[in-house]
């Protein structure tokens, strides 16, 4: 993976960009998020999209109900052990998101210069003139000359099925609006997103606690993505319910980024979330359309220096209906990867697009592409910069494991951790080789009864770029000075040539705890 390491800043022989790739065994180390529904639920093409590349599957409840999505994740497990491929699960919110009730669930055309009422009385039928929506407090929101966005669900912008309305008057609890353009709404859900208004309505609802406490604590979620997050308090309220749980008080929260109030706080957001998702569905749709890469960059530099993982959405809408991705999205994806992004979140692609697994396949390709041209010396540098010193113990040590592996081009950084940060930190300095994460397992008691940690901690780190996670044996200690340390490198080490990213003579940098001291060693092997 080093040794073909080039840089853009230095000149490229442009008939090498012709050249085949070589294939490895990670696709990339860029991560990739898919949601499953519709298209992607099969035991057949979950398991397609895990040899593809898929480290996390996505359950999103705006979307069918908890029976549902069950199916789908028992078909995922079946998946994982035909596979030997590990996925980490993620549950999405609904949020307060508002949606046009449509029950027959026909197809609705609406002309350009028409006018619509959206009324919060849902026993009407939803028509070209009338859309019943689920929020009785839109009248109170919004003022005349405001916008309102209707899509289809997860709408790609490749189809004809969106609207802007513009607000013409309020009458009541009605609002009149006169459509901007003729379309035609097709399909179960449509959603409505009001640019730049406060809806008062709570980010984690009455119907998510319920999924939450049922649904996610049954299936012991890994990752909670919260829709709509737009203070750092709706972090620490999700926080207080999954801790309330008990299971779920490991459950990483990622705040997802969506509209201009969540922009407003992002810092604090950041400091309360274990991640962040930049939704750029809704926020393209509250940002003018020039300030969404300034946006992106500013906030996915904010999320590396902090060291918390970063996820992108809408890369590759076209994918949902055709077999390659526009020249414009594999060029967003590529500089997605350069500025410094952890994983690439796929969501109507793989839910209800034609070629879920194909999709998966494209995106990595082109982050394994973009990766090869990654300026790690730069970004090293950059963020020393920004941490300052003096630096924490635990930073030191993984800046110094990066900076070693870089110098004597190893083949691959192991990491020894037990609750996954140091592994973590590591990943931060975003090195071009893969950290092998041995996460170590460590007993606890509730007093009832004595129970393994460390599933969780290696699951999560599906999330992060370069991190690729393993399960010690938890009757290896990590700390352990004596010769249970060294079986456990090895067992790490075959692994890694199993995986072909370590050959014989390669240099490998490992990372780990002798007593109290953390150390640094560089191994060379033999034949």
């Amino acid at each position: 993976m080093h040794s073909s390491h080039l840089l853009l800043e230095e000149p490229i022989r442009m008939t090498s960009i012709l050249e085949p790739s070589k294939s490895s065994f990670f696709p990339a180390l860029t991560k990739i998020v898919g949601t499953l529904g519709p298209k992607s639920r099969s035991v057949e093409v979950i398991s397609g999209c895990l040899k593809a590349g898929m480290s996390v599957a996505r359950f999103d409840f705006s979307w069918c109900d908890a029976e549902y999505h069950q199916e789908t994740l028992e078909n995922l497990k079946i998946a994982v052990k035909s596979t030997k491929k590990l996925c980490a699960v993620m549950l999405d919110t609904v949020g307060p998101e508002l949606q046009v009730i449509n029950k027959t669930e026909k197809a609705i055309s609406l002309k350009a210069d028409g006018l619509v009422t959206l009324t919060p009385s849902q026993d009407q039928e939803a028509s070209s003139e009338v859309f019943p929506i689920n929020f009785d407090g839109l009248a109170k929101a919004v003022k005349h000359g405001d916008t309102i966005f209707v899509g289809q669900y997860l709408f790609t912008g490749s189809e004809t099925t969106s609207v802007w309305l513009e607000v013409e008057e309020v009458k009541g609890d009605d609002v009149i609006c006169i459509s901007r353009n003729a379309a035609t709404l097709a399909g179960p859900l449509f959603t409505l997103h009001v640019s730049q208004v406060h809806i008062d309505m709570p980010t984690l609802t009455q119907k998510d606690k319920e999924v939450i406490s049922t649904w996610g604590v049954q299936n012991k979620i890994d990752f909670l993505s919260l829709s709509y997050c737009r203070h750092a308090e709706d972090v620490r309220q999700a926080r207080e319910l999954l801790n309330s749980l008990g299971d779920l008080s490991q459950t990483q929260i990622f705040a997802k980024i969506e509209n201009e109030e969540g922009l407003t706080h992002f810092d604090e957001i950041l400091q309360e979330a274990d991640g962040i998702i930049l939704s750029r569905g809704n926020l393209g749709i509250d940002l003018p359309p020039e300030k969404v890469f300034l946006f992106q960059k500013a906030a996915l530099y904010k999320c590396n220096m902090a060291g918390k993982p970063a996820v992108l959405t809408r890369v590759v809408d076209s994918m949902t209906d055709n077999l390659r991705p526009t020249r414009a999205e594999a060029t967003d994806v590529a500089n997605a990867v350069l500025d410094g992004i952890d994983a690439i979140l796929l969501g109507a692609e793989t839910l209800r697009g034609l070629y879920p697994v194909e999709t998966i396949s494209t995106v990595g390709r082109i982050c394994c592409e973009a990766e090869k041209v990654f300026n790690q010396d730069l970004f090293f540098k950059k963020t020393v910069k920004y941490v300052g010193e003096p630096m924490t113990h635990l930073e030191s040590i993984a800046s110094s494991a990066v900076r070693a592996a870089i110098k004597v081009k190893a083949s691959v950084i192991i990491c020894f951790t037990s609750s996954g940060r140091a592994a973590r930190l590591i990943a931060k300095y975003r090195p071009t080789m893969p950290v092998l994460s041995v996460v170590i397992p460590r007993l606890t008691t509730n007093q009832l009864k004595w129970s393994f940690s460390g599933a969780f901690e290696a699951r999560q780190s599906l999330i992060v770029r370069g991190l690729f996670p393993m399960l010690a044996d938890p009757r290896h200690p990590a700390e352990s000075t004596s010769a249970t340390n060294e079986s456990v490198l090895k067992v790490a080490l075959d692994h890694g040539k199993q995986a072909g990213v370590i050959k014989s003579h390669d240099r490998v940098v490992v990372c780990q705890k002798v007593g109290d001291a953390s150390v640094v060693k560089i191994i060379e092997l033999e034949d």
